[in-house]
């Protein structure tokens, strides 16, 4: 199999660390049985859930509560060809417990868009992978 120092796969700590550094990642499901991907803001709970917030009238909530799910965020550069990209893989649960969704009315993520009343939908990090590109500037 071919080595390449500019490659490397990421430990689980390692994706965690750089998801916690953005503030906007993906969430891949099916919708009407095509795969579908939603660019939205996300926050890592304590946990090492990712927390969305959205609209109880969400098409996404309907979509996604309890199915397994993936969620990836990265980060590139196209300059020095560099950057890294993480995706977790769980079930995604609507937070219906009162004291829980209070917690993250105050600490967990909140919506760029204006909403009236926030759902949070939390993704288990059952499964973490990343992977990290170290290039270097080339020419086209």
């Amino acid at each position: 199999m071919f080595q390449n120092d500019a490659f490397r796969a990421l430990d689980r700590q390692e994706c965690l660390r750089l998801l916690a550094k953005v503030p906007v990642g993906r969430v891949v499901y099916t919708r009407q049985a095509l795969p579908a991907v939603l660019p939205i803001n996300f926050s890592l709970d304590m946990d090492a859930s990712v927390l969305l917030c959205t609209s109880p009238d969400s098409d996404l909530v309907r979509a996604i509560d309890g199915v397994v799910i993936a969620f990836e965020a990265d980060e590139f550069d196209a300059v020095s060809r560099s950057g890294w990209s993480v995706i977790v893989t769980g079930r995604a649960t609507v937070v219906t417990d009162p004291a829980e969704h209070e917690r993250l009315s105050q600490a967990g993520p909140s919506s760029w868009m204006p909403l009236h009343d926030a759902v949070f939908v939390r993704i288990e990090s059952e499964m973490v992978t990343g992977r990290e590109l170290k290039g270097t500037p080339g020419t086209r």
